[in-house]
């Protein structure tokens, strides 16, 4: 039995972002290898920690690029306008957000958790599966809404706009 592949989608930005990480992270991993190799060059202790951490650090940048790699294959791109059809708050969504309780508003843009693990951008992203993102997804201009905080704290929220 075959078993599908979830699609993960992200924005343009989004996908570069990743894209640039994965870079990044296949320089840390050749420099890992190289201190590595000279670790290992150098070591005539079996129990150097410096050869172990070196070792764990190589192993979790590899693990990284995978998880990289995985994402990037399973990638479909959200592609602009694409993310407010309908009106209704979508993956990609731009919206205005306001924090009924701190009288703030705030805009940020919708995302994939992968998409919003990766730093930098133009705009805070939330996820999609973070508390405040499952109750936004489906939401039209002027829907109000109450997220229940972790810590036991209630913040209720307003949408003033979807771009």
């Amino acid at each position: 039995m075959t078993q599908a592949i979830r699609q993960v989608r992200l924005t343009r930005e989004g996908f570069e972002r990743l894209q640039k990480t994965m870079e990044q992270e296949q320089e840390r991993l050749a420099e890992a290898t190289r201190i590595l190799q000279e670790q290992m060059e150098t070591s005539a202790d079996t129990e150097d920690t410096g050869l172990e951490d070196a070792k764990r650090e190589k192993m979790a940048i590899e693990a990284r690029i995978d998880e990289l790699e995985d994402t990037l294959a399973r990638a479909t791109i959200i592609e602009d306008g694409e993310g407010s059809a309908g009106g209704r708050v979508e993956l990609g969504s731009v919206v205005v957000l306001a924090n009924e309780t701190t009288k703030k508003d705030m805009k940020v843009q919708v995302v994939s958790a992968p998409e919003a693990a990766v730093l930098g951008g133009s705009l805070p992203r939330i996820s999609e599966d973070s508390p405040v993102g499952k109750e936004l997804m489906g939401r039209k201009k002027g829907e109000a809404f109450v997220v229940n905080l972790e810590s036991g704290k209630q913040v209720k929220y307003k949408v003033k706009g979807i771009e």
